[in-house]
């Protein structure tokens, strides 16, 4: 009887497997899948691809719209003499520079304000009137204090980075959860120690934000600053283009504003990834 009865079990244990295969069919095998990184790369693919062919198809005038491979081809030509280089490094110097300047201004005012409500109540409404100022409207003060040296430039794109850090940080300070300072509280950390080891861990994510945010207005900005004055950089590149005639020369400078914007930005959003670690990634 004891034979029977497991022969029973062990017949029920298959069945109910078979029946279970049966419902679920057979396992797909696993087809391709393009990696995330790349899946990004899908439509501007598709739009150049797509551009190339009404360019040849003369849907698209060649002195208005320029074929990608003619953009190609003037991107090649500027390479080849070193010209390119140049402007390019002149570009990236500058949206560097006043990113740093930018970022490390706003990061002090905003922990300052942050963290001492007198001293909020005094600057923030300044601060918020301020950020409403369209970018060109500093240009001619700009000009008129520093002319049209590198400063100037700097300055420009110093103010583009500064308020994106400045209300993020600010913004996530103020919202940091009242417990975990209560706690810093209770092990006695003294306002310093608080901001340090309490505050500004909690307030990463926000800040983080503000600095992407920030970076890609500077990208955004140096267009202006070279716009004014430039002898050198993308901006300058633009510009002699447009006086030129070459649409080739603005479109190709567009493309690499948009190429290198992208490049920074990811280098920052990968490392504040690495920063936040298992709390998250910064959108």
């Amino acid at each position: 009887m004891s034979n029977s009865h497991e022969q029973t079990q062990e017949s029920l244990v298959t069945l109910t497997t078979a029946d279970v295969e049966a419902v679920r069919g057979p396992t797909p095998s696993p087809g391709f899948k393009l990696p995330r990184q790349l899946l990004g790369l899908v439509l501007p693919v598709l739009l150049v691809i797509v551009w190339e062919l009404l360019a040849r198809a003369g849907i698209l005038a060649a002195n208005w719209f320029p074929a990608p491979f003619a953009i190609a081809d003037t991107l090649l030509e500027l390479m080849r003499g070193g010209e390119l280089a140049r402007h390019i490094a002149y570009t990236l110097a500058r949206v560097l520079t006043g990113f740093l300047i930018g970022a490390l201004a706003a990061t002090l005012l905003a922990g300052v304000t942050g963290s001492m409500p007198l001293v909020r109540r005094l600057l923030d409404p300044t601060m918020q009137a301020l950020r409403s100022i369209p970018s060109m409207a500093w240009v001619p003060l700009f000009l008129l204090w520093m002319g049209i040296h590198e400063s100037s430039k700097i300055a420009l794109i110093s103010v583009g980075v500064f308020f994106p850090v400045y209300l993020n940080l600010l913004s996530g300070i103020l919202t940091v959860d009242s417990k975990l300072v209560e706690v810093g509280q209770v092990f006695k950390l003294d306002k310093l120690q608080l901001v340090r080891r309490v505050i500004l861990p909690a307030a990463l994510p926000s800040y983080l934000v503000g600095l992407r945010s920030g970076l890609g207005l500077g990208w955004m900005f140096v267009v202006a600053a070279e716009i004014m004055g430039a002898s050198r950089g993308l901006g300058f590149l633009m510009i002699d283009g447009q006086m030129t005639g070459r649409a080739s020369v603005i479109i190709a400078s567009i493309v690499l504003f948009a190429l290198f914007g992208k490049l920074t930005d990811l280098v920052l959003e990968q490392a504040g990834n690495r920063l936040l670690g298992h709390r998250g990634v910064v959108l």
